[in-house]
């Protein structure tokens, strides 16, 4: 059987110690070993023992009666090859990164090879578990925090939780932004749930047609930037979600800039600024 070219879900109990989730799998689906030993590495196969839950990415990691083992293979997920990112600071117990449009803050179920999360895991040295604190849509890019130790992961999770690290975006917009105030604070709920965005003018473009706006955010609500300043009439550049039906030919012209917080590391402030070569400008 050749590999498919459709998603295909597969859940198997394990019902003898001797099998190996490679062959199991093999039976089950008709995929190629190799196929499988890939998805395997790219995080698209699970196992379940008791309540744990995790990822299983040893070909020849010993099973035991009652196991149950999760496929989720999507080819397309597969598929993807994200563009690199960059390591700005390894604090040890987190590390700071630029991360390019296009690569995944965070995997899913079907797999975790394209996200940021998995490349720190397999790049920092020494290598270090990932545990996502911090995220930033698939379309942005700029500044994120991950954490390498549980501590360290609940330390920063409560900063952000109690709205304690400062987060700014250098934003394109459409239109004049100079005609609002400065900043111009942007209270409005998203799904339901009580979201501020303050957004200050920077610069207008020789036409008029596009402005570069500073972003602070108070709240990490989804899509918050890019929802709020459609709101007010000036939807991101390159925003083909909630930009109205506007035909941009670029990318997502939203950047994490500037992130300010007090290290649960050695307690100290620290402040981390995306470096200017990452910076987004008005081009005429």
């Amino acid at each position: 059987m050749n590999d498919p070219a459709e998603r295909l879900e597969v859940h198997l109990l394990v019902e003898s110690p001797d099998d190996t989730p490679v062959d199991l799998l093999h039976r089950a689906t008709g995929l190629s070993r190799q196929r499988i030993k890939l998805a395997m590495n790219q995080g698209a196969v699970w196992i379940t023992r008791g309540d744990s839950n995790q990822r299983l990415r040893r070909a020849k990691r010993a099973l035991q009666e009652g196991d149950e083992i999760h496929l989720y293979y999507d080819p397309r997920v597969q598929a993807e090859q994200p563009p690199e990112p960059a390591l700005l600071k390894d604090a040890g117990g987190y590390s700071v990164w630029h991360k390019p449009r296009g690569m995944r803050s965070q995997g899913s179920k079907w797999g975790d090879h394209c996200t940021i999360m998995r490349w720190a895991e397999q790049h920092l040295v020494p290598e270090r578990t990932s545990f996502t604190v911090h995220r930033l849509d698939m379309a942005a890019s700029g500044l994120i925090l991950i954490a390498h130790s549980k501590s360290v992961a609940a330390a920063l999770a409560k900063l952000f939780r109690e709205r304690r690290i400062e987060k700014r975006y250098l934003v394109i917009v459409h239109g004049d932004f100079s005609r609002h105030a400065s900043p111009l604070r942007i209270d409005r709920t998203i799904d339901d749930k009580n979201a501020c965005s303050e957004a200050s003018f920077r610069q207008l473009s020789a036409d008029g047609q596009r402005s570069l706006v500073e972003v602070r955010i108070e709240t990490g609500r989804k899509h918050q930037i890019r929802r709020h300043l459609a709101e007010v009439g000036h939807p991101v550049y390159g925003d083909r979600l909630y930009g109205s039906g506007l035909e941009d030919d670029c990318d997502l012209q939203l950047t994490a800039c500037f992130l300010a917080f007090q290290c649960p590391v050695n307690e100290q402030p620290v402040e981390y600024r995306l470096p200017e070569k990452w910076l987004p400008a008005l081009v005429n």
